[in-house]
């Protein structure tokens, strides 16, 4: 469910998997997971592109090992020396593929990460097109993420969703601190799920933090059923 609250286990537990890597392709049979950040000491550059309504995920850097003292120096690899696809080179051969029209684009869920254990479920997205680019001085990885409605298999029925109806990162990590990371209504700390006092659809904004607060899964489901 978009804009749940889960620990790293909880995580791990929901997705039945392994997800110490930040990009894990095909990882479950109907979806790939990144896991991404756009805090400030992130250690990637993931942002949003309003203008064309793109979540951009920057590509991972080679790993920090012995004789190897700054990845960020170094070109994001697309190969291992064996010469099998990284997690860079997956994704992008997957992105090329459906951007050039020959097979349909990766479903993908994104996990964004809040606070030291903490992530919140940003939603399904399309992997619709990514490049090889050269970003201050180093080529990198940057593969362009569509929102989307729905988090079944791909169809031709799937709904763009625009970036204005998904909480930002800075306002979940604000309302995080500011709510303590309990539901505003009982306190509790289990099943925790951003919700937006007045519903999108009713006029409410996602974009600020007046308008999103923490509930649980019980106060959150009997808000909605009030609504009309």
């Amino acid at each position: 469910m978009r804009d749940e609250i889960l620990s790293y286990h909880e995580l791990v537990g929901r997705e039945k998997a392994n997800l110490q890597r930040g990009m894990n392709f095909r990882i479950n049979p109907k979806y790939s997971i990144l896991l991404m950040s756009t805090r400030s000491n992130a250690p990637y550059e993931d942002r949003w592109d309003q203008n064309k309504d793109l979540l951009i995920y920057q590509g991972h850097d080679i790993p920090k090992t012995k004789g190897i003292d700054d990845p960020k120096k170094l070109d994001q690899p697309l190969y291992f020396p064996s010469g099998k696809l990284t997690q860079n080179g997956k994704f992008l051969e997957a992105a090329k593929l459906a951007a050039s029209g020959k097979q349909k684009p990766e479903l993908i869920r994104v996990y964004e990460k809040l606070d030291k254990g903490v992530w919140s479920d940003k939603g399904m997205f399309l992997l619709v097109d990514g490049k090889y680019i050269n970003r201050n001085g180093r080529m990198v990885v940057e593969l362009y993420l569509k929102p989307i409605e729905t988090d079944s298999s791909i169809n031709e029925q799937e709904a763009p969703l625009p970036h204005t109806r998904l909480i930002p990162t800075s306002v979940k990590v604000e309302v995080w601190k500011r709510d303590r990371g309990r539901c505003v209504i009982c306190g509790s700390t289990e099943n925790l799920h951003y919700d937006h006092d007045l519903p999108f659809s009713k006029g409410g904004s996602s974009l600020t933090a007046n308008n999103v607060r923490i509930l649980c899964a019980k106060h959150n489901l009997s808000k909605h059923d009030k609504i009309e």
